[in-house]
């Protein structure tokens, strides 16, 4: 009788009930060793001296179901740590993404600094002053112009002028880009002279020029400015030479250049019959003031033993001087620091370039070296041929469409009027004009492509 295959059970229970057969034959042996090789899994309890776990309940009182992620529950705080269940793989980022990234950060970044400048404190911008009489219409706008193109902060115009051209002086500046009419705000003043006689300060030397006798007097809320003559062109920055505040010691209130160079050849050396600062004198046409320490200065003269405030000063000065001064305005503001040279802060000749610096050959070291910062075309050589160097610069400015490509329409035109030049001393020197216009459109441009656009995007 065939028998079939034995049961786990049954064969792991058969050593302990069946008592052994005597004298068996081979049957019974060989059904002994197949219950003895079929008991072997009848030696799994042996686990169960981990007495620590508890036992499994029956697999159909507790059916196994596969795990759910939304039934997944965070581990109970102070459990060990068991095996962690394996998470998705990130997707990997697609090549450039960290450049975009990147890229939204400075376009966040450079939003912000823009946002910056337009809530600027009043009290940050810079204050440039002109004062413009006759027919100094033109020349007014195209020295602001070129302010406005090569400058970075905020500016406040203050300009002094008659009756008759403030319309103008309104329509002109309204009619510019809004880019660049963001940059600086303007108030018009008319021309006033607060002590003297009105008529006799307004024909000093040249019309209204002495108006920037009066400055400190009349911009009572104004901490510092710049003031310019008309014909005054900035080749860089109008915050560079702001900077030059910072570098006033505790006593100086105001800052200009020296007339010459070389006193051989100056005209205060030469010719002065009054006092003058100095051994060449001053030139005015370019001139920083803090106007708070003017304000509050009292300024030793040739008039009193004690010292004097500044709108006390300006017509006694006059009176005692006005038989003696040849350049009016000018000539008073060397007498007063002649007496006050420990008021003065002279700066290079490089921000206040004439044509005496380059007509008898290059006497302004610093120019040389760093370039034209300002350029100031006294001599009227913006609108005669006797410099064409100079009125080339001027009529590249004053011609320049506002939303062009300063290297395209200004740089390489000039370079070619210059080639027109070289039969004058000044044109000789291309170099110490085109420097500064040069480096500040380098600035210009890397700022725009590297920081506003970005590296990454640059063609």
């Amino acid at each position: 009788m065939r028998r079939g295959p034995l049961r786990p059970g049954a064969a792991a229970a058969a050593p302990h009930h069946e008592a052994p057969q005597q004298g068996g034959g081979a049957a019974p042996a060989r059904a002994g060793r197949a219950a003895a090789h079929a008991a072997v899994p009848a030696r799994r309890p042996r686990r169960a001296p981990r007495a620590a776990r508890a036992p499994a309940p029956p697999r159909s009182a507790a059916p196994r179901r596969p795990p759910s992620a939304s039934r997944a529950r965070a581990p109970s705080p102070g459990a060990g740590q068991g095996a962690r269940r394996r998470r998705p793989p990130r997707p990997r980022p697609r090549a450039g993404r960290r450049g975009a990234a990147s890229m939204e950060k400075l376009a966040r970044r450079s939003g912000e600094s823009r946002s910056f400048q337009a809530v600027l404190p009043p009290e940050l911008w810079m204050h440039l002053a002109v004062v413009a009489c006759g027919n100094r219409l033109e020349e007014t706008l195209v020295m602001l112009k070129s302010a406005v193109l090569f400058s970075h902060r905020k500016m406040q115009f203050h300009i002094f002028t008659e009756d008759s051209l403030k319309p103008e002086f309104d329509k002109q500046l309204r009619q510019w880009p809004d880019s660049y009419t963001k940059k600086f705000e303007h108030r018009i003043y008319p021309i006033t002279f607060s002590v003297g006689n009105p008529q006799e300060w307004k024909k000093l030397f040249k019309p209204c020029a002495a108006q920037r006798l009066f400055l400190p007097v009349i911009l009572k809320d104004v901490d510092s400015l710049l003031y310019v003559d008309t014909d005054v062109l900035f080749l860089r920055p109008v915050d560079d030479i702001w900077k030059l505040l910072r570098q006033f010691n505790s006593t100086q209130l105001a800052a200009m250049a020296p007339e010459h160079e070389i006193p051989k050849i100056g005209w205060y050396s030469r010719f002065a019959r009054h006092p003058f600062y100095g051994s060449t004198g001053l030139n005015s046409g370019v001139m920083l003031m803090n106007l708070t320490r003017i304000r509050s200065a009292q300024f030793k003269n040739s008039m009193i033993p004690t010292g004097l405030a500044w709108e006390d000063m300006l017509y006694p000065l006059y009176q005692k001087y006005k038989n003696a001064i040849t350049w009016g305005d000018q000539d008073l503001l060397n007498i007063i620091f002649y007496f006050n040279p420990e008021c003065l802060y002279v700066f290079p000749c490089q921000w206040n370039y004439r044509p005496d610096h380059c007509m008898y050959g290059s006497n302004c070291k610093e120019a040389e070296r760093e370039g034209v910062s300002v350029l100031h075309g006294n001599r009227g050589v913006y609108h005669d041929d006797k410099q064409p160097t100079f009125k080339a610069l001027y009529e590249a400015i004053r011609d320049f469409p506002f939303q062009d490509n300063l290297f395209q329409s200004m740089y390489y035109p000039l370079q070619l009027k210059f080639l027109e030049t070289v039969h004058t001393l000044c044109g000789r020197i291309p170099q110490v004009f085109l420097k500064q216009i040069e480096k500040t459109m380098k600035r210009a441009y890397e700022k725009h492509v590297i920081i506003r656009v970005g590296p990454n995007q640059m063609h």
